[in-house]
């Protein structure tokens, strides 16, 4: 199980098995979805997790094309819960961030027939 908490945290450096940041974790990961689903990427309902019980093939299903979301969760947990003292660090995962939403944005388009 490719667990989305478990993968998030390895992303901040926190432990697998330390639990005492997983609510605040939880929080900005389900802050990260509702971004993607106002940007039309993931479930037409939204999603959102709990607890480490949620794996990504839950929200991204098989499709392989949208990788990025996980880059994506994980970059803007990394601004909300951890970030960087460096402006010019934040600076770079800002960018990151909003070229993964164009890029979400325009492989999660229908395509034109």
């Amino acid at each position: 199980m490719d667990s989305i908490l478990i993968t998030t945290k390895k992303f901040l450096g926190v432990e697998d098995d330390y639990s005492g940041f997983d609510n605040d974790i939880i929080l900005c990961i389900n802050t990260a979805f509702m971004s993607l689903n106002q940007l039309g990427v993931g479930p037409p309902e939204g999603y959102k997790i709990a607890s480490t019980n949620e794996d990504w093939e839950e929200v991204l299903g098989v499709v392989l094309n949208l990788e990025g979301v996980k880059s994506y969760v994980c970059l803007k947990v990394k601004l909300l819960f951890d970030p960087p003292t460096n402006s010019f660090l934040i600076d770079a995962i800002k960018n990151q961030i909003t070229e993964l939403e164009w890029r979400l944005t325009v492989q999660a388009e229908p395509p034109v027939v």
